[in-house]
C-alpha cells in the first residue's frame, strides 16, 4: 500500500522544459523589483498561470504567533503591494498590533516564485473604492461581515449573504464601512526560479537603507536598491 509520503513523493512540482535564468539574464536585471516582478507576472499570465493575483499573506500578532491566508493582489505601484479587507478581521488585528507582513507568489507554469515583505499601511480610502469595483457577490460577502467570527449554521450565512446581495445591487455606492486597503511598502523582494539544466536562481533585491544589516551580502546598488544573488 503506499504510503502518503510516497504520495507525495510521487507527485511532479514544476513543469519539464523550464528556461531558467540564464547568465544575460541576471546581467540585464532591472534596477528597480517591482519592474521585474510586473514582467514575471506578465509572463505568468502568457503562459496560462491560474489566478497568478492570488498571493500568501503572512502576518504576526504582537506575541508573535504566525498567521497566513492567500489573498488577491490590489495593485502595484511605487507604493507597494496592494491587498484589501475588514479593518475587523484577524490579519488587521495582526497588523495593527505588528505593522509589518510577508506575501509570497508562486507561478507553477513559469517554475517561479516571488516573496515581498516590508511595512504595511492602512489606507481605508483606497478600499472604499476597492470594495466599489468589486462584483456583486464579492461585495455582498464583504457586507456581511463576521469575518472568522463563528457561524451557527449555514443557513444562517445564507440568508444574511442574499440579503447583502439585495443591498448591493440596489445600491452601487454601498461600501462596507470597515473596508479598508493595505499598502505593503517592499524592504525586501526576493526572486526565485526553475529551469532544466540551470537548477535554481535567487536574486535578493533589499532597500539600499537596509545593505548594511547583518547578512546583507555583497552586491550591485542601483535605483536605491541593492540587488544580491543567493545560494538556492
Amino acid at each position: 500500500m503506499t504510503t502518503f509520503r510516497e504520495r507525495l513523493r510521487a507527485l511532479p512540482v514544476l513543469p519539464d522544459g523550464l528556461e531558467g535564468w540564464q547568465v544575460d539574464d541576471v546581467a540585464a536585471l532591472p534596477p528597480d523589483p517591482h519592474e521585474l516582478f510586473a514582467r514575471w507576472f506578465e509572463d505568468a499570465v502568457a503562459r496560462g498561470a491560474i489566478a497568478p493575483q492570488a498571493m500568501t499573506l503572512s502576518t504576526a500578532d504582537a506575541e508573535g504567533t504566525v498567521s497566513a491566508r492567500t489573498v488577491i493582489l490590489k495593485d502595484l505601484d511605487d507604493a507597494g503591494w496592494w491587498f484589501a479587507g475588514h479593518a475587523t478581521s484577524p490579519k488587521a488585528q495582526d497588523l495593527q498590533a505588528n505593522p509589518r507582513a510577508a506575501l509570497t507568489f508562486l507561478w507553477r507554469e513559469t517554475g517561479r516564485q516571488v516573496r515581498v515583505a516590508g511595512a504595511v499601511t492602512s489606507r481605508p480610502d483606497v478600499g472604499a473604492a476597492d470594495f466599489r469595483a468589486r462584483p456583486d457577490a464579492s461585495r455582498a460577502t464583504g457586507l456581511v461581515g463576521h469575518q472568522s467570527e463563528e457561524l451557527g449554521s449555514l443557513a444562517e450565512h445564507r440568508a444574511a449573504w442574499a440579503a447583502a446581495l439585495e443591498q448591493v445591487r440596489a445600491d452601487p455606492e454601498l461600501v462596507a464601512p470597515t473596508w479598508t486597503a493595505w499598502c505593503l511598502e517592499p524592504r525586501e523582494v526576493e526572486f526565485w526560479g526553475s529551469g532544466a539544466g540551470t537548477g535554481q536562481t535567487r536574486m535578493r533585491y533589499r532597500r539600499a537603507a537596509d545593505a548594511g544589516a547583518p547578512g546583507a551580502g555583497a552586491g550591485s546598488t542601483q535605483g536605491g536598491w541593492q540587488r544580491a544573488l543567493l545560494w538556492p
